[in-house]
């Protein structure tokens, strides 16, 4: 991590770009493609932070040396060009920092991002297709994609579970502090009596690994089921078993897919999403979070949200884990949620 207990270190940085720097010289260094790939990709990413760095340290003393003479002719013109340009600086010194937070490991990678509905029948379903909403509105923003790996619809509306593949810059990074429950408060639309209800949803993210990544999965510890698709795709998605689900027998992690036509291309998307779920796992364990993690994924109820989206009686999204609020929900729900994200990123920074 280059930023410690909220420090940015620049020479952790610069140590960073010289270790790449080394491995790229080397001569072996393009027989793996893919390493070599996301070494180069590494590097860049630093490399921008220390030019976004010296260019804001440069542009700020700038600004300091301007705002310093049109202070002493009076020049209220300049001095409130100044000051809209200090603003706008900081904001991209803000951006430079949360770069800083993405820095992890995995935080380069692709994600998948599963919804459940809780207990509560249709008004948890719709729920759960309004966080789906949301997070799509966010990765438009973000000019990332996502596919539709997985989907159950509900009985009256709504959806079940769904599973999302999310491609685009650092979406692990960005994602990866949205696992847990989330809960909303709302006039129930599905309620003829126009009363108030409580509804829960679960979201759990975790890494799309690539090739360098090796998981080695035993034949005997799993179990593939197939089954007839329950999505749109006409009518040879509903008179074939194309859809697949494989069971981890030891750790009794499943993954599903249905997206494709053939039930081979769903059986290698599930292969693919196992190995990443298997390789997180690991990565839990190492971290000792993997029993609460688990708790917040299984228990989709009170007591284990790690976010409230209050409709009425008020108007208010709270984050529990850090206190942040935003009083415009309906913003919030059409994937402005840039700041609790980023309030994750410098939390779990700070921590560490």
């Amino acid at each position: 991590m280059i930023i410690s207990g909220g420090i940015f270190d620049k020479n952790k940085i610069k140590d960073k770009i010289k270790e790449f720097e080394t491995k790229i010289i080397d001569q072996n260094f393009w027989k793996d493609k893919l390493t070599a790939q996301k070494i180069l990709k590494e590097k860049k990413f630093f490399e921008d932070i220390i030019k976004n760095f010296n260019f804001s340290i440069n542009e700020l003393e700038n600004l300091e040396q301007l705002l310093q003479l049109a202070t002493e002719e009076d020049n209220i013109t300049v001095i409130k060009d100044c000051d809209k340009k200090i603003n706008l600086l900081f904001n991209q010194i803000k951006k430079t920092e949360v770069s800083c937070f993405l820095s992890g490991e995995n935080d380069h990678l692709d994600t998948y991002l599963e919804i459940h509905a809780g207990a509560g029948g249709t008004e948890s379903q719709d729920w759960a297709q309004m966080l789906r909403r949301m997070y799509s509105k966010w990765i438009e923003k973000k000019k990332s994609r996502f596919e539709v790996i997985s989907e159950h619809k509900g009985d009256e509306a709504g959806i079940k579970s769904t599973i999302l593949k999310i491609t685009g810059s650092y979406m692990y990074g960005w994602l990866k502090s949205e696992s847990g429950v989330h809960r909303l408060v709302r006039i129930s639309p599905f309620d003829s009596g126009s009363r108030r209800h409580t509804s829960f949803a679960s979201v759990w993210v975790y890494p799309v690994i690539d090739d360098s990544i090796k998981i080695d999965i035993k034949e005997k510890d799993i179990r593939i089921d197939t089954y007839r698709s329950s999505g749109a795709g006409g009518q040879h998605v509903n008179t074939t078993d194309s859809a697949v689900r494989i069971t981890h027998l030891p750790t009794n992690i499943v993954v599903q897919c249905q997206n494709e036509r053939s039930q081979h291309k769903n059986k290698e998307t599930c292969f693919n999403m196992l190995k990443a779920r298997l390789y997180e796992h690991e990565i839990q364990i190492k971290e000792k979070v993997s029993e609460n993690l688990a708790k917040s994924k299984t228990d989709i109820g009170w007591g284990h949200q790690i976010r409230s989206y209050v409709l009425q009686p008020y108007q208010l999204v709270k984050d529990l884990r850090n206190n942040l609020e935003n009083t415009d929900p309906e913003s919030v729900l059409d994937g402005d949620i840039d700041e609790f994200l980023e309030a994750a990123l410098y939390q779990n920074g700070k921590t560490k």
